[in-house]
């Protein structure tokens, strides 16, 4: 890991640890930089803001069990590590959730997965997705964020294991037929 990588965790981890006490839309840059005792330029030349450092650590984890897929996983095994990893940052999470900042996580994950399981179905049409596609990959993507949110924020009651199940079977059968087998 290069220096940059090693600034880049130690910033993560100071706005992990003020996130236990503090609400994420109160937290300032002049409160990260002071815990891991680094410059405010050194901050701006990594991140644009708190919530560019709070999403650039949700896709360090998110891409760890996402990268799986289509490789080794399948969809539902993908995001049993998804929320094996968020229960595993529980305090990150819950945190990052609750922000209402147009910059926040909530529409970070969004575009993440969209643009993910997107590339899977481009890739199986071979040509440009159909709207009526887009739109139920849209609607997916936004009811599976809007249920992990709930499941977080009201204290991961279900299991990983339910988590994944109830988003498979949430699938429109049209996307369940393009996103459940990820192997070629």
């Amino acid at each position: 890991m290069d220096a940059s990588e090693k600034t880049k965790y130690k910033l993560a981890g100071a706005v992990r640890e003020l996130m236990v006490f503090t609400p994420v839309d109160r937290i300032t840059v002049k409160q990260i930089v002071e815990r891991c005792d680094v410059t405010r330029q050194t901050f701006y030349r990594n991140f644009k803001d708190k919530y560019d450092l709070i999403n650039w650590y949700f896709d360090k984890l998110a891409i760890v069990s996402f990268r799986q897929m289509g490789v080794s996983l399948t969809l539902r095994e993908g995001l049993i590590k998804k929320f094996e990893f968020i229960k595993g940052e529980r305090c990150f999470f819950t945190a990052a959730f609750k922000s209402e900042d147009h910059n926040s996580l909530l529409q970070h994950d969004f575009d993440f997965i969209y643009e993910f399981y997107k590339d899977i179905i481009k890739k199986k049409y071979q040509k440009e997705i159909p709207p009526d596609i887009k739109f139920l990959l849209e609607m997916y993507c936004r009811g599976s964020i809007a249920m992990t949110v709930q499941w977080v924020t009201g204290g991961m009651k279900r299991s990983t294991e339910d988590m994944a199940e109830l988003l498979v079977r949430a699938l429109p059968p049209e996307l369940a037929e393009l996103l459940n087998d990820f192997k070629k």
